[in-house]
């Protein structure tokens, strides 16, 4: 099993989500979060002074799957988040030693 964890930008969610689901995907669960990259931050202006805004709000997106799912899934992200432009994101898969669905009690790609 895997755990799929990507960054993408906000505006992107729905193009991300509606594609999972077109190749099967029945759950993810989804992240408010903030970082920098080589997007850098960005200077703004409140009431007359520059100040900048060093963390730019993004999304995190996990999903835990099969091992032979994780090159679809991986790309149907890929497609559905790019842009193009820097800042599009990053996507992350680490190795899942097991996991149980709680209200059954069922362990390991049973209770995904």
């Amino acid at each position: 099993m895997k755990l799929i964890s990507a960054i993408i930008k906000p505006f992107k969610l729905d193009d991300v989500k509606e594609r999972l689901s077109e190749i099967g995907v029945k759950g993810m669960t989804i992240t408010e979060v903030k970082g920098f990259g080589r997007q850098k931050g960005r200077t703004e202006i409140y009431r007359g002074a520059e100040y900048v805004v060093d963390f730019i709000p993004k999304i995190k997106i996990e999903i835990a799957c099969e091992d032979h799912r994780v090159a679809e899934i991986v790309e149907a992200i890929r497609e559905a988040a790019r842009t193009g432009k820097i800042g599009d994101g990053k996507i992350f898969i680490f190795s899942l030693e097991n996991c149980m669905r709680i209200r059954t009690g069922e362990w390991g790609e049973d209770a995904l």
